[in-house]
């Protein structure tokens, strides 16, 4: 193997070491990885939170500043670039690469859940509480985790595309540390960090999505929850999501994410038809009223003195798992955005899908909060403390509910597929020196290692570990992200506009 080949491999080979590492602390030591993964993560959002919030609400002020800017006008490419891909189908990929599993699992589950177990004092059951579900629901699925996505997007479809740089994590900080450096051990080392917290990512949302798809065959067909299924579930998923991602962009990704936005859709506005349709529109209107009126206060709100054991395991968790997708979602949003403006890409990347974000809560949220007048509240709060199955749960309370759930299983799968798909070619990106269409053995090595671990850490309890884990191991990309801001504003002044 000579020189450069072995340069070039020396990100995958020390991912790899990495994430093995972990599988077996986490299979043979649960208890001990546990231990240290929550201490870590303790730490760091116990003493850091305030680090957190500051950033993100950085993060959207920057990226909505950059695309009313000057700069918003310049192409992800050449001047005479044109977008590879039409909008539907770019923002069905980004939409299903960026969340699309997580608002089917929490779309009922965390509007009902705050609604029945609100913080601060608030009285459960009210309309007060119902109020801070909506807003809060809408915080942080809404322009905080979209403007993180558009941090690292942006930087890395400006250096990939108009400068001609490998498509790394580590190309961003060219023009702060030299391109010397970025090729160097800095340069892989940040590369590593970000093939680590996409792994650690996505096998936990393997595994968590395995557990809800699971649930949702319990519910409707009497599947019994055992190993046995969750592992025929992701043997199958597993050779999907492979299969699409070998097929390419075009062919296998860009085609599922099409049937995705589809199936979205019909359910949303199925749910909008059954449900209580002036509700939900009241509940949409007066959500984006609490959320936009407090938007600042909700940002920044972390108490000195008082108790913030709420924003802790909420806002802060939160945020630092988006910060620890950032780097996956990033990548692959960058990847299919050549030839778009700044403001293109910003307003689509970030603004868009926040808006698909509050329609859907408001319509999902609302479902469940208005089973209140139809059930008893210790009943409906028991269906709030099981998240996998809160949507299933009061999904059967209305018309259509079978055809519903039936929709809502194929499309945790498909955002599913979706998710792991855009991942495996990420990471298969990662590993090859940023090359941009990387070779099918690689994606499908990746897909393997993404399963397994999802399978062993589904087997040994460990998969929420792993998710804090992944949480703490992605502090680092706070500093990334802030100082690629500056690389990219660095890199933007010395454009001829």
């Amino acid at each position: 193997m000579n020189e450069k080949k072995i340069e070039d491999n020396k990100v995958f080979i020390g991912s790899l070491i990495v994430v093995f590492s972990i599988v077996l602390w986490g299979l043979f030591a649960p208890g001990n990885f546990s231990d240290v993964s929550n201490s870590v993560y303790g730490f760091l959002t116990g003493n850091f939170g305030w680090l957190y919030l500051m950033a993100m609400f950085f993060f959207v002020l920057f990226a909505l500043i950059l695309a009313f800017s000057k700069y918003g006008k310049i192409k992800l490419g050449p001047d005479d670039s044109k977008p590879e891909y039409k909008t539907s189908s770019w923002f069905g990929m980004l939409f299903g690469a960026g969340m699309g599993i997580g608002l089917v699992f929490w779309g009922v589950a965390e509007p009902l859940y705050h609604f029945t177990s609100p913080p601060y004092g608030l009285k459960p059951g009210s309309v007060e509480a119902a109020n801070f579900a909506m807003k809060t629901s809408f915080t942080h699925w809404g322009f905080h985790p979209w403007a993180s996505y558009s941090i690292i997007g942006l930087a890395l479809a400006y250096f990939q595309f108009r400068k001609k740089r490998p498509g790394l994590i580590s190309s961003i900080f060219i023009p702060l540390i030299g391109e010397k450096r970025a090729k160097g051990t800095l340069g892989k080392v940040i590369d590593g960090f970000a093939v680590f917290a996409t792994v650690a990512g996505v096998a936990t949302s393997l595994g968590l999505g395995t557990l809800q798809i699971n649930s949702g065959f319990n519910m409707l067909f009497n599947v019994p929850k055992t190993t046995l299924v969750q592992l025929i579930i992701i043997s199958v998923v597993t050779v999907i999501f492979i299969w699409t991602a070998v097929s390419g962009i075009e062919k296998g990704i860009k085609l599922l994410s099409d049937i995705n936005l589809i199936l979205a859709f019909v359910l949303l506005m199925l749910v909008i038809l059954i449900g209580p349709t002036l509700k939900i529109f009241n509940s949409l209107t007066n959500g984006l009223g609490f959320y936009i009126g407090d938007f600042v206060k909700d940002s920044l709100k972390i108490e000195a003195f008082g108790d913030n054991t709420w924003i802790a395991s909420w806002r802060i968790f939160y945020w630092a798992w988006w910060i620890a997708w950032a780097p996956f979602v990033g990548t692959f949003i960058a990847r299919i955005s050549r030839g778009r403006t700044i403001r293109e890409f910003v307003l689509g990347v970030m603004v868009a899908p926040s808006i698909a974000s509050y329609v859907w809560f408001a319509s999902f949220g609302t479902l469940g909060i208005n089973l209140k007048e139809k059930i008893a509240f210790p009943a409906l709060k028991k269906i709030a403390s099981v998240s996998d199955t809160a949507l299933f749960s009061v999904v059967k309370n209305y018309p259509l509910a079978t055809i519903i759930s039936i929709i809502t299983i194929i499309l945790l799968c498909t955002f599913f597929i979706t998710s792991a798909n855009s991942a495996t070619f990420v990471l298969a990106m990662f590993t090859s020196n940023g090359d941009l269409n990387p070779k099918n053995s690689r994606k499908i090595l990746w897909g393997i290692i993404q399963a397994l671990l999802a399978i062993v850490l589904l087997m040994s309890g460990g998969l929420k570990s792993l998710q804090i884990i992944s949480v703490a191991a992605a502090f680092p990309f706070i500093f990334i992200m802030i100082f690629g801001c500056l690389a990219l504003v660095k890199a933007l002044g010395k454009e001829k506009i």
